[in-house]
């Protein structure tokens, strides 16, 4: 080592670090489709990533465990050939089949906790990169961060805004707990049934993808009487592929449809943070209405109650709340976190506004996926680029089947709910 002093991880960071186990690994993964063209240099990738990694301090940065924690430390030099590597796939079931691996593999605690892989030459010519981030080290905002800095051909399109807002003026006091039983009752006090995902899980993993019109979304939204945003369509579709995959399920048949709460990450960064700013987010949960037989319907539902949360600010209130608790603030967290109190966790990411580009090839899609957790063996993650929405569905597969067969019952969904 450099003699770099070490620095602890923040909090939030140091809270997700200590939730890696054998079976949860916690990272985080970015695929990128490329348009068709010539194999890709790794060599040429390598030399992009050493020309920006400096760019991103946190990618220089290994974790280390001493008496007094997690710290982060500097390492002397990156190790490309164990960062940047190359792997081989030809079909869409390959390509599954190799994220799928890579998910289910910890990241070397030794080195730092990011990988790049090149994956292909798929059989019609395209090329995949997958990015694999330790979720201690980056959120969804921080993971966009990454990639532009280190692993996009530079462009000059500011990140999106949404996700990063102005710093706002503290909330007085007698108003915040004023408005904290509301938003504890509508956060924390609605325990249900089993969710259908409530069951352990392993290391290993599964993934399916769904893609989606970002115009398409925007439209179904404009359409509602009282306007829905693009994130609350998302959910609604989401839910509708829930619903159409979870009926079909044997074991369902002549069961009713499960009451399903999904736990929706809410980034509180603000504007002027470093890049590598680390985990800086709260949270919503909101019932998925899967009994709704209609879609706009549920769509409606779904809006209304994002609405009235985002009015009295559930999320930056319940990260004051674990904030003020101190060290018990773990216990109110690990009542948020039961499997009763939300079944499945949907994110959604902001991604680059316009085309952007790695090693000359334009990016075709982008998707995100993200880890399951204890007794939450689906989880669910989208990410914005340019004109679409690309939705990443990542199972334990000894756990949750037929995670394609989610995707389809997805894009089912978004079909329907745009014919209306």
């Amino acid at each position: 080592m450099n003699g770099d002093p070490t620095r602890p991880l923040a909090q939030d960071d140091a809270r997700i670090f200590a939730l890696e186990s054998d079976a949860v690994l916690g990272h985080t993964l970015k695929l990128l489709v490329l348009e068709p063209g010539a194999p890709l240099d790794v060599d040429a990738v390598r030399e992009r990533i050493l020309a920006g990694v400096d760019t991103f301090p946190r990618a220089l940065d290994r974790v280390v465990v001493g008496p007094s924690g997690a710290a982060w430390q500097r390492v002397d030099r990156i190790d490309l050939d164990h960062h940047v590597r190359s792997r081989s796939a030809g079909t869409p079931h390959d390509l599954r089949r190799v994220v799928g691996e890579l998910m289910s593999q910890h990241l070397d605690r030794a080195r730092p906790l990011w990988t790049v892989d090149l994956i292909g030459p798929l059989d019609d010519g395209s090329h995949a990169v997958a990015v694999r981030l330790h979720h201690a080290m980056v959120d969804g905002i921080g993971g966009v961060r990454f990639l532009d800095a280190v692993l996009l051909d530079p462009h000059d399109v500011p990140p999106h805004p949404v996700g990063v807002s102005a710093a706002a003026p503290a909330i007085p006091r007698w108003l915040e707990w004023e408005r904290m039983p509301g938003a504890l009752m509508r956060e924390l006090g609605r325990p249900g049934a089993r969710s259908p995902f409530d069951r352990p899980i392993t290391r290993e993993r599964a993934l399916a993808f769904a893609d989606l019109p970002l115009d398409g979304l925007r439209a179904v939204g404009a359409s509602r009487p009282q306007h829905a945003t693009v994130n609350d369509v998302l959910l609604a579709v989401v839910a509708g592929g829930l619903r159409r995959w979870i009926g079909g399920l044997p074991q369902a048949r002549g069961h009713a449809l499960p009451h399903l709460r999904a736990q929706i990450p809410v980034s509180l960064h603000v504007e002027g943070e470093a890049a590598a700013a680390g985990n800086r987010d709260s949270f919503l949960n909101v019932d998925l209405l899967l009994r709704e037989g209609d879609d706009l319907r549920r769509l409606d539902g779904i809006s209304a109650q994002t609405r009235v949360r985002k009015l009295d600010h559930d999320a930056a209130l319940m990260d004051d709340l674990f904030r003020a608790l101190g060290r018990a603030g773990s216990v109110a967290r690990a009542v948020a976190d039961n499997p009763r109190e939300f079944g499945v966790a949907i994110s959604n990411v902001p991604g680059p506004r316009t085309p952007v580009v790695v090693s000359g090839r334009r990016v075709e899609r982008l998707y995100t996926s993200s880890e399951p957790a204890a007794h939450h063996a689906l989880r669910i993650s989208a990410i914005s680029s340019a004109d679409r929405m690309g939705v990443g569905f990542c199972v334990d597969p000894t756990a949750v089947a037929d995670v394609t067969g989610l995707a389809d019952a997805t894009h089912d969904a978004f079909d329907a709910l745009a014919a209306t």
